[in-house]
């Protein structure tokens, strides 16, 4: 039951940041051009999985992008805006997945798969 309260999760958050992404008309084709990007940071693998669950970690987190969310509605940047409601939304659409934070010992084991 608790795991499928966390993908639902990740849909309610996939579709708030989406709806506020397109009600503010930023663009699609950004949308779509960076969904992945954060995806970049399982690279840190390349090193090892103690690098790589750290990287992967900070990049698919929720608090850095609500605090740039945060400082871009301050600063009232519609850039900086645009690149966290999409980063937020591919956070969301891995947890409605199934793609959780990672533990250190190996890529498949995430906070998803130990509840």
């Amino acid at each position: 039951m608790n795991k499928i309260l966390l993908h639902l999760e990740g849909l309610a958050i996939l579709t708030i940041s989406t709806y506020f992404y397109f009600y503010l008309q930023f663009s699609w084709l950004m949308f779509i051009i960076l969904l992945f990007a954060p995806d970049l940071s399982a690279l840190g693998y390349l090193k090892n999985n103690k690098v790589g669950s750290i990287v992967y970690n900070l990049f698919h987190t929720y608090t850095i992008p609500v605090a740039i969310i945060i400082f871009s509605l301050l600063i009232q940047s519609h850039i900086i805006l645009m690149i966290s409601l999409i980063w937020v939304a591919h956070i969301g659409m891995d947890r409605l997945f199934g793609y959780g934070l990672k533990f250190p010992e190996k890529f498949q084991d995430t906070h998803l798969n130990r509840i």
